[in-house]
């Protein structure tokens, strides 16, 4: 990839690429022209907020994400969250509250974020929090499902809340995809994309890249057909070894070139999708964007971590304000000991440095 790419012209550029094609369907589709429009303005407003803040020396990063549901129906292999206890087949008693999560939706467009990307275990397994942040139209909510709950109720609440963005996970074709997530789901992940596209609802897809999926998943012909199916969003996100037993499928530097190249190749023949890649992008923006850079993560039970794959917390949105917790006494020393500079050669870097983060908190 060119040493001149911007990541964040680019993500510019292609919201406006996606804006102008449903403003040039909105015949078809008049439910999500109303919401861009609206939502192009508040991401103004929300940047003014940020700015200001800024200029006060309180730096409030674009977007959050959050971990809403601690329960999954699916045994998917090599499951992180499962392997690092954040997820498992009954919800925990410590989830922060249905009422706590829409108080922080709010405090979190007063300051001006203008994405919280959801997360579980299974995100559509707490239909009240997902409708805590409907409610919530200044910030888009791209909601990472397995894409295995879309009946008919929950495809009306999408495609009522414009601002609640499927992001579905696939591992490629059939075969890879059953093979991870279970017989029959790659069938129940294709009826979902048809459903959301014959109501117009922007969807997008998310997929962990291993050493053994990396030339399907990358290849024009696997994209082809999701961006078919109406997906204009792909996140490629790089496997994180949950066991010594795994770490062949974790992409080494061979296979990051791989997606890079690849990546630069979908961008110019698909010109109308999004490609973002996780961490690999992240090498663009001087390094690491955790521990409130760029985002931060919220777990299940109210901390407030660096990233998914740096799971420490100091701080807790229980008793704390999503303002009180960006000044995390945790991310402030990431930050302070530049843990989060540097050149940045693929791979995650606090997940690299969890002996590091560890010592932080003196564990």
């Amino acid at each position: 990839m060119s040493k001149a790419f911007n990541l964040s012209e680019y993500m510019s550029e292609s919201i406006e690429n996606i804006v102008k094609n449903i403003l040039k369907a909105s015949i078809r589709n008049p439910k999500e022209t109303e919401f861009i429009i609206k939502y192009m303005l508040s991401v103004k407003q929300a940047k003014n907020k940020r700015d200001m803040l800024e200029s006060k020396g309180e730096h409030i990063p674009p977007f959050f994400m959050g971990s809403i549901a601690s329960n999954c129906n699916l045994h998917c292999k090599g499951c992180y969250a499962r392997a690092n206890k954040s997820c498992g087949d009954k919800p925990k008693s410590s989830e922060i509250s249905e009422e706590r999560w829409g108080q922080i939706f709010n405090e979190a467009r007063e300051l001006g974020i203008s994405f919280a990307l959801l997360l579980g275990g299974e995100p559509l397994m707490r239909r009240g929090v997902i409708e805590k942040a409907s409610s919530v139209k200044e910030i888009v909510f791209p909601v990472f499902t397995n894409g295995t709950m879309f009946d008919k109720s929950y495809m009306d609440l999408f495609d009522k809340n414009r601002n609640l963005v499927p992001i579905i996970s696939i591992e490629g074709d059939k075969d890879q995809t059953d093979a991870r997530r279970g017989i029959g789901i790659y069938n129940l992940i294709m009826t979902a994309m048809d459903n959301l596209n014959d109501k117009g609802i922007l969807f997008g897809g998310s997929i962990t890249v291993t050493t053994e999926n990396i030339m399907t998943v990358t290849g024009k012909e696997f994209v082809q057909e999701l961006y078919n199916k109406g997906a204009r969003v792909l996140l490629f996100v790089e496997y994180a070894p949950v066991a010594k037993s795994t770490r062949n499928l974790a992409p080494t530097d061979k296979e990051r070139l791989i997606l890079e190249e690849k990546i630069e190749e979908l961008r110019k023949t698909f010109e109308n999708m999004v490609f973002l890649s996780f961490p690999g992008d992240e090498k663009y923006s001087g390094g690491c964007l955790a521990a409130g850079r760029g985002f931060f993560h919220i777990n299940v039970s109210g901390g407030a971590e660096p990233c998914p794959l740096s799971p420490y917390s100091d701080v807790n949105l229980k008793e704390s304000s999503l303002r009180e917790a960006l000044k995390s006494p945790l991310f402030k020393k990431l930050k302070d000991n530049e843990m989060l500079l540097g050149d940045h050669v693929g791979g995650c870097l606090l997940f690299e440095k969890e002996e590091d983060v560890k010592g932080l908190l003196g564990l």
